[in-house]
């Protein structure tokens, strides 16, 4: 968090909380949703100056609800997410990078959900794949140790046939099903956060 954030906080410990302006959608972009989005349902408009998405970036987090926010000085900024608390994007470099620019370093497990989205988790990261990614990420998979053709990951998902893996930084993760409409329950996060 931000030196000015800290004393602004400091300063005005007593800021109402501001629920429904923000999202991040599930290509790790930033929205500004504007009364008129929030009425009907809209995703809102990009986000693209480039020092208010820094500033957003490096002041992201969660509560202990499992709702997450960006800190606006003594403001707290609730983020509506359209699918996990972050977005990863494949990255020749790094293998995957956050929609904070942030590296996922390392993957404990993948989820492969009835839907299709593969969901990434380390630690406190829990980054679904930007679906635009998922064709170079597929060719990472494997079923039984062998690339995964279209036929072994239907399979896969309907029967469970085979074991999935994702290769990554030359090693083997396990990916497990997920029913995608669990996704918010098993990690502990919301993906609409409401006031207390």
């Amino acid at each position: 968090m931000d030196e000015l954030v800290k004393q602004a906080l400091a300063k005005w410990p007593n800021v109402p909380h501001c629920y429904g302006w923000l999202g991040l959608d599930a290509r790790g972009h930033w929205r500004m949703r504007d009364q008129q989005a929030q009425q009907q349902q809209l995703p809102g408009d990009k986000i693209a100056h480039a020092a208010l998405l820094n500033f957003i970036n490096r002041n992201y987090g969660q509560d202990e609800r499992g709702c997450w926010f960006f800190q606006n000085g003594p403001q707290r900024v609730y983020v509506n997410l359209e699918a996990t608390p972050y977005i990863a994007r494949s990255d020749p470099q790094h293998g995957f990078v956050l929609q904070t620019g942030a590296p996922l370093a390392a993957i404990e497990v993948a989820y492969l959900c009835d839907n299709g989205a593969l969901i990434l988790h380390h630690g406190g990261i829990v980054a679904q794949v930007d679906d635009r990614d998922m064709a170079h990420v597929l060719a990472s998979l494997r079923v039984d140790g062998q690339q995964a053709s279209d036929e072994a990951l239907l399979a896969w998902l309907e029967e469970r046939q085979g074991k999935l893996s994702l290769l990554h930084d030359g090693k083997e993760i396990a990916v497990q099903p997920l029913r995608y409409d669990a996704v918010p329950q098993t990690f502990g996060f919301q993906r609409t956060p409401q006031a207390a």
